[in-house]
C-alpha cells in the first residue's frame, strides 16, 4: 500500500506526450500532475521506479469472460481480477454471455453486479447483450450503466445467448443509434461455416480439420454486413477478436469513409500460426480460429497502419475437461483461450520482433480499449485527472509460462511452456499498490464496479 499523496517517478514513463523521464504526482487516487523527473517532492513520499523498468498506464482489457454467476466453476470475479492484477491490468470489461443469467436485461445486470460485489481486485465494467427479442430491454440496460452491447452473428455456443440475424440486428442498431451506444459484434455469419462444415473431412484431432470448418469468408461476410448497417443506421460498430486478414481492406475502407467502425484482435492471433499447432492440442481452439502464418503477419501490419485499433485478451476459459485434451477432438472441444494475465508479455514478445515499441503497446493495450468502453478521460493514460492506475514492468526480463505462475481459475492455455518477454513488477489501482513481484496486497479487494460515464 502507498500513502494517498505521493510521487512515482521513472526514467521510462509512457504519457500522451511520449516516452521520457517523468515524475507523476498522485493524490486522492488520481494523477494530479505530470512533471520533470527531478522536480521537488514538496514533502511527498517518492516511489522510485528502477531505471530498467517501464512505467505505463494500467492496462484496460475490454474483452473478458468472467462467467459468474452461473458458470463460476469456469471463472469467477475473484480469480479473474486477481490474475488481471498480476498481468498489469487495472480495468476489465465483462462480456454479457457465459454467465447465467446473461446480461440481457437490467435485472440480469443487477444479478451480475451483486455476484461481483466485494470480490474484485481491479475495476470492472459490463457489456450488455443484444439477443433476439430484447430490443425493449436495451434502453434500461444503457441507463443502468452498461458500456455498450455485444451480439453474435453466429451460434454463440451457449443456448441462453442466441445469435441475431440481419433484421434483428437492424432493429437493435436503430435503438442503439438513438442512444449513442456502441455495438460490438462477434463477426462470423453462419452460411460459410455451415457450407464448410458439411464439406470438412479429416481427422478430428487435426487442427487443419477444424480450421477448414471456420473459413475466412464467414468473417469477411460478417464485416461487410456490419459496415453496411453502420453506414445505414449511423450506429457505432466494433468488430471483436478479428482474425481474417482478407477482411482488412473492408475495415480500412470503412475508416477512410469516416464511418464509426473500429476493430480489435487478440494476442493468440498475433502469436500462433495454424501450421504450428500440434494434433490434439485443443487448448488452441477458439472462434474465429488462429489462422495461417501469412494471415498473422497481415494482422500485425494492420495494427501498424491503424486498421486494427487494439489488442484485447478475449479471455474465455473453461474447466479443462471441456477442452477434451485427452481425446484431442477439435470439433467437439470448447472454443476459448485463457490469457488474461499474459496479454502484456504475449503481445510484447511478438511486437518487439517486428519493430514496434512501448508507445504502440500503450496505445493498443491501454488507451484504445479505454476509449471503446467509454472510460477515456479516466482510464488508459497517465495524464492529469485520470485514475492513478499504473503498471511497472521489465521489458527485458523473460519468464516461462508454467501452471504455478497462472492465477486464472484453470491453468490450461496455449502459452504453457513458452518463454515470454516482459515481467510485471507492480500494479497500482487508483494509487494503491495491489500487486508486487508475485504477491497481492494485504487487505480486502479494492476494485470498483464501473458504470458508463
Amino acid at each position: 500500500m502507498t500513502s494517498s499523496e505521493f510521487i512515482i517517478r521513472g526514467r521510462t514513463v509512457v504519457t500522451p506526450g511520449g516516452v521520457a523521464a517523468a515524475a507523476i504526482r498522485v493524490g486522492g487516487g488520481r494523477v494530479v500532475g505530470v512533471g520533470e523527473f527531478d522536480e521537488a517532492a514538496g514533502g511527498r513520499e517518492v516511489v522510485e521506479v528502477e531505471d530498467r523498468f517501464v512505467l505505463m498506464p494500467g492496462l484496460v482489457d475490454s474483452h473478458v469472460h468472467v462467467n459468474e454467476p452461473g458458470r463460476t466453476e469456469w471463472e469467477g470475479f475473484e480469480t479473474a481480477t486477481r490474475s488481471a492484477a498480476a498481468g498489469g491490468v487495472t480495468t476489465i470489461v465483462d462480456m454479457p454471455l457465459n454467465s447465467i443469467p446473461p446480461t440481457t436485461t437490467a435485472g440480469n445486470l443487477s444479478a451480475k453486479r451483486a455476484a461481483a460485489e466485494g470480490k474484485c481486485h481491479v475495476d470492472v465494467g459490463f457489456w450488455g447483450g443484444v439477443v433476439p427479442g430484447n430490443v425493449a430491454e436495451l434502453r434500461a440496460l444503457h441507463a443502468a450503466g452498461v458500456v455498450g452491447f455485444k451480439c453474435f452473428l453466429i451460434d454463440s455456443g451457449v443456448e441462453e445467448f442466441p445469435h441475431v440475424g440481419e433484421d434483428e440486428l437492424r432493429e437493435a442498431l436503430g435503438e442503439l443509434a438513438s442512444m449513442g451506444a456502441t455495438l460490438i459484434a462477434h463477426a462470423e455469419v453462419p452460411g460459410p461455416v455451415e457450407s464448410a462444415s458439411a464439406l470438412a473431412a479429416g481427422e478430428a484431432r487435426s487442427y487443419g480439420t477444424f480450421l477448414s470448418s471456420r473459413p475466412r469468408a464467414a468473417e469477411d461476410e460478417a464485416v461487410a454486413l456490419l459496415v453496411r448497417l453502420c453506414r445505414e443506421m449511423g450506429a457505432r460498430v466494433h468488430v471483436v477478436h478479428h482474425s481474417s486478414a482478407d477482411a482488412l481492406p473492408l475495415l480500412r475502407a470503412a475508416k477512410e469513409e469516416g464511418l464509426p467502425v473500429t476493430a480489435e484482435t487478440c494476442p493468440h492471433y498475433l502469436s500462433f500460426a495454424a501450421e504450428e499447432i500440434p494434433d490434439g492440442a485443443t487448448e488452441f481452439k477458439c472462434c474465429p480460429p488462429v489462422r495461417e502464418r501469412e494471415n498473422r503477419e497481415r494482422l500485425w501490419d494492420a495494427l501498424g497502419s491503424g486498421t486494427l485499433d487494439m489488442i484485447v485478451s478475449d479471455h474465455s476459459p473453461c474447466p479443462e475437461a471441456l477442452k477434451l485434451r485427452e481425446e484431442g477432438d477439435f470439433m467437439r472441444a470448447w472454443g476459448g483461450i485463457a490469457s488474461l494475465q499474459l496479454r502484456l508479455p504475449a503481445t510484447w514478445t511478438e511486437a518487439r520482433k517486428r519493430g514496434f515499441d512501448i508507445e504502440d503497446l500503450a496505445r493498443w493495450l491501454c488507451d484504445a480499449p479505454a476509449r471503446l468502453a467509454g472510460f477515456d478521460g479516466r482510464k488508459g493514460r497517465i495524464a492529469e485527472g485520470f485514475d492513478a492506475d499504473f503498471v511497472v514492468w521489465d521489458p527485458e526480463a523473460e519468464f516461462r509460462v508454467e501452471p504455478s505462475v497462472i492465477r486464472h481459475r484453470h491453468k490450461l492455455t496455449p502459452y504453457l511452456g513458452r518463454t515470454l518477454s516482459g515481467v510485471v513488477q507492480a500494479t497500482y489501482l487508483r494509487g494503491e499498490k495491489i500487486y508486487e513481484r508475485g504477491r497481492d496486497a494485504d487487505g480486502p479487494p479494492t476494485g470498483r464496479l464501473l458504470a458508463r460515464a
